[in-house]
């Protein structure tokens, strides 16, 4: 069973009840557990062609998309020799129940997908580690790594990214889509080091994000003119071009950069523009710092700083993430569409299941 959406349409959903294909030698059949849908994967199916997030896990169909979800799987049945059946994963996966992969690379830790159409996309997305041996793994925490080790470790690339530029010499962030799990991770980093943080949001969500104290200040999408006079960098989650547009002409060139991460309102973005007063929007990449840093420290001195600093994150997120539980196509249909508007509980992380 794989949930599809229209790429062209996300409002517009179904579910493909394919049989199960032939195992080749090689090969194993992953049975999916479960997953965290959050306001990421809209930003994947968002983008999904510009930055190839469909071609991890191409429908039958060309017109349909599989979102890719961040989960664990057991292993049903195996074809290679180093992998026993009954073995669990985690990594990305499919919003389906069943998928299948060419692992290599095998090592005591997992293994990565070699399947072809893979290849072209960054080798991060196609890694599956095994547990308990994953390095971050607490035994009981299954959901906090389902929902927050994906957005963390991109958090903690946006904070790395921000200090590695010495603050691109701006005095303050502003993140959009404040709410949102990588915005508060984000926040909370970025606070964390001593940076100032302003923090934009909906009137609904206003008074949650205040109230977890990771921001310096917060303001409401109606209230862009109280943004301070001062040099900042914008991370953009939301994408929304009317709020973007609105933190470049208030800024000017006291913007000193602009990041581009999500697309949590995807029905109002629209394209960076050269018009926009200031630096020219670009896309975060994570891939690509993760390339740089283990180029630079080495892949253990990373695993090393990542390891320390989720540490203290899990400890903070603990206290204020609700899990909420979701079985069956039609509720986790029901829970997609609430991501999808926007209208979704920030304080609640999916956990789901087909």
């Amino acid at each position: 069973m794989n949930f599809e959406v229209d790429k062209h349409d996300l409002r517009c959903t179904r579910i493909d009840k394919v049989d199960s294909l032939q195992l080749e030698d090689g090969q194993i059949r992953l049975v999916v557990d479960s997953f965290a849908l959050t306001a990421n994967n809209i930003t994947y199916a968002s983008f999904g062609k510009a930055m190839q997030y469909w071609n991890f896990f191409p429908a039958a169909d060309e017109a349909w998309g599989r979102i890719p979800v961040w989960g664990f799987a057991d292993v049903a049945e195996s074809r290679h020799p180093d992998i026993r059946s009954g073995t669990r994963v985690y990594g990305f996966m499919p919003m389906s129940t069943v998928f299948v992969v060419s692992p290599g690379q095998v090592n005591e830790r997992g293994f990565t997908d070699l399947a072809p159409h893979r290849q072209p996309m960054a080798s991060t997305y196609n890694r599956y580690a095994y547990l308990p041996e994953h390095s971050l793994h607490v035994p009981g925490s299954e959901e906090h790594h389902m929902l927050l080790w994906p957005l963390f470790f991109t958090s903690f690339l946006i904070d790395d990214v921000i200090a590695d530029a010495n603050r691109f010499g701006a005095e303050s962030v502003v993140i959009s889509s404040a709410s949102s799990k990588t915005a508060l991770i984000a926040a909370h980093l970025l606070h964390a080091s001593g940076e100032k943080v302003i923090g934009l949001t909906s009137p609904d969500n206003r008074e949650f994000v205040e109230g977890l104290g990771c921001y310096s200040s917060v303001l409401t999408y109606d209230n862009l003119q109280a943004l301070p006079t001062e040099t900042a960098v914008y991370v953009d989650i939301a994408g929304n071009g009317r709020v973007t547009a609105a933190v470049h002409e208030h800024y000017g060139n006291d913007l000193k950069h602009s990041m581009i991460v999500g697309n949590t309102h995807w029905n109002e973005s629209s394209p960076p523009s050269a018009a926009l007063p200031g630096p020219t929007p670009t896309f975060f990449f994570a891939p690509n710092q993760i390339a740089k840093r283990t180029a630079e420290w080495g892949s253990a001195e990373l695993d090393q700083r990542v390891s320390s600093s989720w540490e203290h994150f899990y400890a903070w997120a603990s206290k204020w993430v609700e899990f909420q539980y979701v079985v069956g196509h039609q509720a986790v249909d029901s829970v997609y569409r609430e991501l999808l508007d926007g209208r979704s509980n920030p304080r609640v992380g999916y956990i789901c299941s087909l």
